[in-house]
């Protein structure tokens, strides 16, 4: 949903942004205070035309002959985007690839934490031990509310993946990065970004051939 006062900006847009920042990101690593938008496009693999033009949705940046500013346009795309200060997330379905996503300590660099997890079997036991605790589903709705949540991370097996998402929805989350198998029925001002790995293998496959 878009709030008020905030340009509508493109979904692929949005994608691109977040590969500047973290070119942005790498350069504030290596004492750079500023970057041309030829250098910027060419880390970040777009044409300078598509930067500016992505640029362009919040206004006027950088000056002639001496590009952008390498701090103040990395904190305005983190505005933009939300992650200026770290975003709560909670994951739901912690089997293998949950384990995996639970362990993972990247998340917090990019401006999320995971808070919480959640699982139908809470108490099975794992083969990986978690710093997180493991919540039965029926504290989900009090958690979300509480804690303000509004982005969930799924991992749940392909038959329980709508019901589990209707659960999300129905307590308040309104971002859901979805790791099963299946497309999710949301309503409009829901988000869901699908991340299938087995689609993602098929088309390397295609572009492999000889």
């Amino acid at each position: 949903m878009k709030k008020a006062g905030r340009p509508i900006i493109p979904r692929k847009t949005i994608y691109r942004l977040s590969i500047y920042l973290r070119c942005l990101a790498r350069l504030r690593e290596n004492a750079i205070n500023t970057v041309s938008s030829e250098a910027l496009a060419q880390a970040a693999g777009v044409k300078p035309t598509q930067l500016r033009k992505d640029l362009a949705y919040f206004g006027a940046f950088g000056t002639r002959g001496l590009g952008y500013e390498v701090n103040a346009l990395s904190k305005r795309i983190s505005d933009e985007l939300g992650t200026s200060s770290l975003q709560p997330v909670i994951l739901v379905g912690v089997g293998n690839l949950g384990l995996a996503l639970l362990s993972y300590r990247g998340f917090e660099k990019e401006g999320f934490e995971i808070v919480a997890a959640f699982d139908a079997a809470p108490k099975r036991k794992r083969d990986k031990q978690i710093h997180l605790p493991i919540w039965g589903m029926e504290k989900l709705k009090n958690f979300v509310h509480e804690k303000n949540v509004k982005m969930a991370i799924l991992s749940v097996p392909a038959a329980a993946a709508q019901t589990v998402a209707n659960e999300l929805m129905a307590a308040g989350i309104m971002g859901i990065l979805n790791f099963s198998p299946i497309v999710l029925a949301v309503p409009e001002d829901v988000m869901v970004n699908n991340v299938n790995l087995a689609i993602e293998l098929e088309n390397l496959s295609y572009f492999i051939q000889g």
